[in-house]
């Protein structure tokens, strides 16, 4: 029973954020995609399973959550170099967002 309760709430999480995402601020004033435009989306499809149609709407969403969570880790347990692992995952990752948004703009 608990078990229905989660499934059915978070398909209602899922249908109230659908309809209520935010807006660019920077698309708004600018016209333009940023380099995060298309994250809310993409974890929205991720959420509901479809892991194609995440990718297809902003490849960066699966290695920003996983910075977003190695960040969590890295911050509750006390590793030697954590300095160092945080640094280089902001780097390659960053780098993917970049890489991203240029294809984006102007390949596709």
């Amino acid at each position: 029973m608990f078990i229905l309760f989660i499934f059915c709430s978070l398909i209602n999480l899922v249908d109230w954020l659908q309809n209520h995402l935010i807006t660019c601020p920077f698309k708004a004033l600018t016209g333009i995609d940023c380099p995060g435009c298309g994250f809310q989306r993409s974890f929205l499809a991720l959420v509901q399973g479809d892991l194609s149609k995440s990718w297809s709407l902003y490849p960066p969403t699966i290695p920003l959550l996983f910075l977003f969570i190695s960040a969590g880790i890295l911050y509750q347990f006390q590793f030697k170099q954590r300095s160092l692992i945080f640094r280089v995952l902001v780097i390659v990752i960053g780098n993917f967002v970049m890489v991203s948004y240029v294809h984006k703009m102007f390949f596709s």
